[in-house]
């Protein structure tokens, strides 16, 4: 969308801490938009207190009732379409979706993932990155395609290994930088300034690189 304030929805699984980003974005006047529901796949995710608590609608569409993938996207599909977003992030979402989910909301579908990708797709990135001698870890928001974290990148933040880091300790520095880049990289989607193409992420007529493009915040 251009203009005008924008409609968010938010999956999450769990704990909701990137909820928690979205809405202290969003009360600083920070977020192009407004959070208007936040989706779980599971009903007892903490992050639906954290949502209910700031008055945000919230719905569940638990993944335990239906028999195949196919069924719980159509419904969860229905359920995110009831309420218009222009963007759906990905807030720890911890479900593959089907390729015809993905493409009924191609362009809108957002994620963040810990890594400066396309390196270290999947599971256990900062071990990775431990373990093959990086000098940076970091995130990156990218637009969620059929294909698990390889979606064109938007923004990513890296952030320097430091002597002696562990997988749990760069985890934790990384996290207040995806707690800023993600809102940022929303602020993007929402105001159209970056959009999906068939040839990547575009950026004001310009193509991005499969990462997207390097952002630094003020973060300590």
């Amino acid at each position: 969308m251009k203009g005008g304030a924008g409609r968010l929805a938010l999956l999450l699984s769990g704990r909701g801490s990137n909820l928690g980003a979205f809405l202290r974005a969003q009360q600083a006047g920070e977020l192009q938009g407004s959070v208007e529901v936040v989706i779980s796949n599971r009903p007892e995710a903490a992050g639906l207190k954290i949502a209910q608590d700031a008055g945000i609608a919230t719905a569940v569409v638990d993944h335990t009732l239906y028999e195949s993938r196919e069924a719980f996207d159509e419904v969860l599909a229905e359920k995110i379409s009831g309420f218009k977003p222009d963007v759906i992030v990905l807030a720890g979402f911890m479900r593959i979706l089907t390729t015809n989910f993905v493409d009924r909301f191609r362009g809108q579908l957002i994620n963040i993932h810990p890594s400066l990708l396309p390196k270290y797709r999947g599971l256990n990135t900062h071990q990775r990155a431990l373990d093959a001698g990086e000098r940076e870890g970091g995130a990156t928001v990218h637009f969620v395609t059929a294909d698990l974290d390889e979606g064109p990148g938007i923004l990513q933040t890296p952030v320097s290994i430091e002597e002696g880091d562990t997988a749990v300790t760069l985890a934790s520095r990384v996290l207040p930088f995806e707690h800023q880049l993600y809102p940022h990289a929303a602020n993007l989607v929402l105001t159209g300034q970056v959009s999906l193409s068939k040839h990547g992420a575009v950026w004001n007529d310009e193509i991005l690189p499969p990462g997207g493009k390097i952002w630094r915040p003020n973060c300590q």
